[in-house]
């Protein structure tokens, strides 16, 4: 992973839903309801997605804005257009 993001940061909040997905699992097998396993898959897909925003912040503040200092802004404004595609349709 490159160094324009905090990989600390990152690495704690996957742990952290690590946990909640396997949380999940062992409540299905404790047969709790329906609604309070949605809430906690809710809650991992939020934290999943913070993971994603934090990469894609990462991404422009450093890889794209240092291809824009560089004069490839083109190509720079062509990966962000790229990036923010793909993640949005997760």
């Amino acid at each position: 992973m490159k160094q324009c993001m905090d990989s600390d940061n990152l690495h704690r909040r996957l742990k952290k839903i690590e946990g909640q997905v396997r949380a999940i699992d062992r409540m299905i097998d404790e047969d709790i309801p329906c609604e309070d396993v949605l809430m906690q898959v809710n809650a991992a897909k939020k934290a999943l997605n913070k993971v994603g925003t934090i990469i894609l912040e990462g991404h422009m503040n450093h890889c794209v804005k240092d291809a824009i200092d560089k004069g490839d802004s083109g190509e720079a404004i062509e990966d962000l257009s790229r990036i923010i595609d793909y993640y949005s349709r997760i």
